[in-house]
């Protein structure tokens, strides 16, 4: 008796037996010569044949779309513990609308199909061992064309409408968004370094939110200044990726390590070479400092490509009433004991410098439960006058009313009576000759009063 088969052969057991060979075929061995005893001339056995085609074809691209859809999500981001930090400071930024492919891969199915093959060394890591800390390599940087697909180029002021910005001139220079905006999502916590593996516990969107200061979010003052500073010297930073990037942990762990190893100073005279060449250094930066921060309030100008002034890049600087007060400049001191606290918002060095000092999550959180007032005192704005460079750029300067020196030193007794005069004298000045390997803070001045002032005042109260 005959049976018909799925593709339309009659199979006649009798004229066709299976024989001891066929049985010992393999699975694969019998679809295939299954396949091939097909009469593809037969019309039907073609578009059973389409049809099965396009079933598979469904099935395949259909579920592979899903499984690149999944691992697009920020769900799937979260998934692994390692990525608690990323995750939560990202569902509290203000891309939270956003998958995380939209700024880490770039536009293109291409693109997008070799990142993924690139991102198996993350499932081997996942497997294998978790990095210590999770920080964007150079290849893997945020480009312009990830940024671009939602924000325009043709910006000149900035949300805050403070700040005038030319994003179009910056973006046809080839300078990356992420040289300015590198904390907008993450606030810098890798450079920060709040992201380490015995932290990644504490990460939670309630803690991230307490992470996400504006400091970090916005673009650093010092890095603009840093680059606007390059630029007038010629040079062209943001063409190194890893000047638009977070340094590697592990790499500058390396590099200690590497310089830990080198042969110690085997005489005390190379020692006191290399100390000396830090001091010098130290000093060309802060000079450097002063001089650009001169520039900034309008006391220093020079001919350069880009101008260093306030005004340059903000629209609108809010100068206190007091500020404008005739006499301000030498009458400003008692306002700094009444309001130091206000006055270094604006007046803060730190703000200048790009690189970012590394923090402690656990004093983080603690320094958001306790608020501290400041209370005036005279010893914190005389070290803050020395170290601020706000301050020392001109206080480190004779000040116009010392008038010359033959007449100063004669007639300054008159302006040092009481102890609020001396306390005024002792911002520059120190009242004894400073110790070697003080940690006092340095005056800006080398001229003390013990110099002259062996026996101490007539006011002093011996105890």
């Amino acid at each position: 008796m005959s049976k018909v088969a799925i593709w339309g052969r009659k199979k006649n057991k009798e004229a066709d037996p299976e024989t001891r060979e066929d049985r010992k075929k393999g699975p694969m061995r019998k679809l295939w010569h299954k396949f091939r005893s097909i009469d593809w001339k037969n019309p039907v056995n073609r578009w059973k044949l389409l049809f099965v085609s396009l079933v598979g074809c469904i099935i395949v691209f259909g579920g592979g779309y899903g499984v690149l859809s999944f691992t697009n999500s920020p769900s799937f981001c979260s998934s692994c513990h390692e990525m608690a930090p990323e995750y939560s400071t990202f569902t509290a930024s203000a891309h939270n609308q956003i998958s995380c492919v939209q700024c880490h891969i770039k536009p293109g199915t291409i693109n997008m199909l070799t990142h993924k093959m690139k991102s198996m060394k993350e499932v081997y890591y996942h497997v294998t061992g978790v990095p210590k800390q999770i920080v964007q390599t150079e290849e893997e940087a945020v480009s312009n064309e990830n940024c671009l697909q939602c924000h325009s180029k043709n910006r000149l002021v900035t949300a805050s409408g403070d700040l005038k910005v030319n994003h179009k001139g910056h973006i046809e220079e080839d300078i990356p968004c992420i040289t300015c905006h590198a904390g907008v999502v993450h606030a810098k916590m890798a450079t920060r370094g709040i992201n380490t593996e015995e932290v990644r516990g504490h990460w939670t969107k309630e803690n991230a939110e307490k992470f996400m200061e504006k400091k970090y979010l916005r673009p650093n003052m010092g890095t603009c200044i840093d680059c606007h500073d390059k630029v007038n010297n010629g040079e062209k930073p943001w063409k190194e990726v890893a000047y638009n990037v977070p340094p590697n942990p592990e790499e500058m762990e390396k590099k200690l390590e590497e310089k830990e190893k080198e042969p110690t100073k085997e005489t005390s005279t190379e020692a006191t070479a290399e100390d000396e060449s830090a001091e010098a250094i130290a000093a060309e930066h802060d000079q450097k400092t002063q001089d650009i921060i001169l520039q900034a309030i309008g006391k220093q100008q020079k001919d350069v490509k880009i101008s260093m002034a306030c005004e340059t890049c903000h629209k609108k600087i809010k100068v206190p009433k007091s500020h404008k007060v005739e006499g301000w400049n030498g009458q400003h001191g008692g306002t700094a004991v009444k309001e130091l606290d206000k006055c270094v918002n604006c007046h803060q060095d730190s703000k200048w410098v790009r690189e970012i000092p590394k923090e402690d999550i656990m004093s983080l959180l603690k320094m958001k439960e306790t608020k501290t007032k400041y209370t005036p005192n005279i010893t914190i704005v005389k070290e803050q006058s020395r170290i601020n460079k706000f301050c020392s750029a001109c206080h480190a300067n004779r000040p116009p009313g010392h008038v010359e020196s033959n007449q100063w030193l004669t007639a300054h007794a008159a302006r040092a009576k009481t102890d609020t005069q001396k306390a005024e004298c002792f911002v520059c000045h120190d009242r004894e000759k400073p110790k070697p390997g003080s940690t006092d803070v340095k005056a800006p001045t080398d001229v003390y009063c013990q110099y002259c002032h062996r026996t101490g005042f007539k006011s002093d109260v011996k105890k």
